[in-house]
């Protein structure tokens, strides 16, 4: 795991990173730059998403479209917080806010998956149904639903208690044999090669040209005029 404020030191021109409520929230990182002298607003993934971090990235989307400034998405990303406690809290209101932003933001929207994509993040980080102008993957990125050893043991749980309720038994070699051509397809497919073959996203860049492609991309992308953002209704 990396501080993405690293990544963004290396992107923005001089390393000058403006953040925008840098203790709010911290495992999502945004806040304001430049690329090439153009204005940016920048999200990044620092670990998954709490309430906080979804609040804060909808407040800062809400800001960047007011103002008319350009969206760079980061994703390295695992998902929103699962657990009771924080169903409780309300991650399932505010994550539907950060997604909610994100989908209806009309500034021009870049995005770079820089490790993991994984389920409702890549919806909250402006995946690739979210219109996204342009959509990069490194070379190392995974995108998937869920990793290959999560999903495996889902179903195998769910395999498990079937058996159990025809009053079979579920050995550990059955177990295996389950869970090995679900991992395998799990690998292959969240390949940043499979996703780019079928043209789901605009190429896999090197990470060392990154600063570069933002900015021959921020300059194509503002050659057209901006739309005004109208986000309906949606309570902070």
């Amino acid at each position: 795991h990396f501080d993405i404020r690293e990544v963004i030191a290396r992107i923005v021109d001089g390393s000058r990173f403006n953040e925008f409520k840098a203790f709010y929230g911290d495992t999502l990182v945004t806040g304001f730059a430049r690329i090439f002298g153009y204005p940016i607003g920048i999200v990044g993934n620092n670990g998954v998403l709490f309430s906080e971090s979804a609040k804060k990235g909808a407040h800062f989307i809400q800001m960047c479209c007011q103002r008319n400034i350009p969206l760079l998405f980061l994703q390295n990303i695992t998902g929103f917080m699962v657990g009771r406690e924080y169903e409780a809290e309300g991650i399932a209101k505010d994550g539907a806010k950060m997604v909610a932003a994100v989908a209806c933001a009309k500034v021009p929207k870049i995005t770079i998956i820089i490790g993991g994509s994984y389920g409702a993040g890549n919806y909250g980080m402006c995946g690739r149904a979210y219109s996204p102008r342009f959509l990069y993957l490194w070379p190392n990125a995974r995108i998937s639903v869920m990793g290959g050893e999560q999903a495996a043991n889902v179903l195998a749980t769910v395999a498990k208690d079937q058996r159990a309720r025809e009053g079979k038994q579920f050995s550990s070699a059955d177990e295996a044999a389950l869970k090995e051509p679900i991992i395998k397809r799990f690998e292959e497919e969240g390949d940043p090669y499979y996703s780019s073959a079928r043209l789901w996203d605009d190429g896999i860049i090197d990470p060392a040209d990154t600063r570069l492609v933002l900015g021959l991309s921020l300059s194509a992308a503002l050659n057209a005029p901006i739309q005004k953002t109208d986000f309906g209704i949606l309570r902070m």
